[in-house]
């Protein structure tokens, strides 16, 4: 949405780099936290028009007030001169004195010397965050140790620099994306805090702290000198309802220090009954039983995946075309593709050939390759750097297929029809000694509120409210052994109908249902409570992604 006139101006550059207004609630809260004496020194780093200065300001002076002595002092960093002096007069016109230097923050030499940091980094998406200021950021952030990637936003090196400039036993307070907890760019900075700090307190919130923007915010608390194996959680509704709660915190320990904290976002009972099936010797992950990959990349499917009447048209012979899973995974839905599941979609006019001539091509498939390169498809860049360009690498048939871009949750499928896969889905590559029991046993029994659940913690919230699961993801995906799988056979074997069934009618909680009553109930003695809580865990994350794709762009 455009907006008009030189105020809309000022808020487009604000959110162009990453800046938005922090509700005085928020800064409230965190300065409260953070400043325990009227003699702390504060620092905002990136203080925008003063918002949490002016909070920390009010606090100092309630402080002197009520003991009569006390020198603390504020300081803050702008980028950008006119905010700074906006900062700085609306400080005054409240009668407070601060310092605030103009420039980039990941220019200023950190010398840890301020009791209290507080503030709202800037979001800025890797996309926009590049060049010279991104190398600034990342230099920073190693400066403590701390790498990372190209893919990370503006607050990950911010939030490391930032803890630099405390002293020892100094106090961290941030509001920060909910990205912390998730994405896998910020396994550093996950580390780091755990190490640098002795107690890390984050505060989440149910409801949508800033409205009409699309991530989520999650309050960083932390302070003492680390380091520690566990976070403190605190959860609340809305922003109305920070400090009125008198409960203690949870307390969650994940892992590896690098490994992601969605957990975090489990209700309190639902994250003990995961944790202990995790712990559990009836569940492992996906790696245990075999090696998920990425599946061929063609450069361009319209062109390289054919339906068998197209195939016939252009009379290519059938040693030109190899069996292919049609692009996307629709179709794989249910527990198998069989062979005569693909043998119908062919007969549909689905993709189901993949255009893979030999060495020397029949005049028919040359024919083709010069139809392919009059509308450039040799120059795409996948196809550009293969020599020939209209030879697609090839990937070994799978004997599962996996589905990584989900609106609900990823499914195995048993590739009964040996066909290979395009990189619209993955291949589960079994073990020796699984195949059998995996292929027959394991798209059933995945289906259960455990692992829908593990699903929603081990993968990340995409466009759209897509559930998105990379290979590395897909490794960690809890599932139950083939111990388990083996010992209850028959009562999974017999479920295959009735699950086949549910799944073509799309009813995938009634399917998942009839798993639970089996497996987690009926063979792991889970009581019908436990098994409740996941499930409404499950239902509750999987609504927050959804809710969350469906929301406007933005930045928080």
């Amino acid at each position: 949405m455009s907006l008009a006139g030189p105020e809309a101006t000022v808020a487009e550059l604000r959110k162009s780099r990453g800046a938005f207004f922090t509700p005085p609630e928020l800064c409230n809260y965190i300065v409260e936290w953070a400043i325990r004496d009227a003699s702390d020194d504060v620092f905002e780093p990136s203080c925008g028009e003063a918002a949490f200065l002016l909070s920390a300001a009010a606090r100092l002076h309630r402080l002197r007030a009520a003991t009569g002595h006390g020198s603390g002092t504020l300081h803050g960093v702008e980028l950008h001169e006119e905010s700074a002096k906006s900062a700085l007069a609306l400080m005054r016109s409240q009668g407070y004195d601060a310092e605030v230097e103009v420039g980039d923050f990941f220019r200023v030499d950190p010398a840890p010397r301020y009791d209290a940091v507080v503030g709202n980094p800037p979001y800025v998406r890797y996309q926009d965050f590049a060049g010279e200021a991104r190398a600034r950021s990342r230099a920073a952030a190693l400066r403590a140790g701390v790498p990372l990637t190209g893919l990370a936003s503006s607050w990950a090196a911010f939030t490391v620099h930032a803890a630099l400039f405390l002293k020892p036993e100094g106090r961290m307070g941030l509001v920060l994306p909910a990205e912390l907890l998730t994405v896998n760019y910020a396994a550093e900075v996950r580390r780091y805090l755990m190490q640098r700090f002795a107690r890390v307190r984050l505060v989440l919130f149910t409801e949508r702290v800033f409205p009409g923007v699309l991530e989520e915010v999650v309050l960083l608390l932390a302070d003492g000198v680390g380091p520690t194996d566990h976070c403190e959680l605190y959860q609340v509704r809305k922003l109305s309802d920070l400090g009125s709660s008198g409960a203690a915190p949870r307390h969650w320990r994940p892992e590896h220090p690098k490994g992601k904290w969605t957990p975090i976002l489990l209700p309190p009972v639902a994250l003990e009954v995961y944790a202990e099936m995790v712990a559990h010797d009836s569940f492992t992950t996906l790696e245990a039983w075999g090696d998920t990959t990425l599946g061929m990349v063609t450069g361009n499917n319209r062109y390289f995946a054919l339906s068998p009447a197209r195939a016939k048209e252009l009379g290519l012979r059938a040693s030109e075309v190899i069996a292919l899973s049609p692009p996307g995974s629709h179709h794989l839905r249910s527990l198998m593709l069989s062979k005569l599941a693909w043998k119908e979609m062919g007969q549909a006019d689905r993709a189901t050939l993949l255009f893979r001539p030999p060495a020397a091509p029949s005049s028919a498939a040359a024919a083709y390759i010069d139809a392919g390169e009059a509308v450039n498809v040799h120059t795409a860049y996948k196809c550009r750097v293969r020599t020939p360009w209209w030879r697609v690498p090839l990937v070994e048939p799978a004997n599962m297929l996996l589905t990584y871009m989900n609106t609900d949750t990823p499914r195995l499928c048993a590739n009964k029809a040996r066909v290979h896969h395009l990189n619209s889905v993955h291949g589960l590559y079994l073990k020796p000694g699984m195949v059998r029991t995996g292929m027959d046993l394991l798209p059933i029994a995945a289906l259960n509120s455990m692992t829908l659940l593990g699903a929603e913690t081990v993968g990340r919230a995409y466009g759209g409210g897509m559930l998105k699961l990379e290979p590395k993801e897909a490794d960690e995906l809890p599932v139950p052994t083939r111990t388990v799988l083996e010992d209850a056979q028959d009562a999974i074997s017999a479920l295959r109908p009735e699950m086949a069934q549910a799944l073509r009618n799309g009813r995938l909680l009634e399917a998942v249902r009839l798993v639970d009553d089996v497996l987690l109930v009926g063979q792991l003695g889970l009581s019908r409570a436990k098994v409740k809580a996941l499930r409404e865990a499950h239902a509750e994350l999987s609504t927050r992604r959804t809710a969350r794709g469906a929301s406007p762009r933005g930045a928080g």
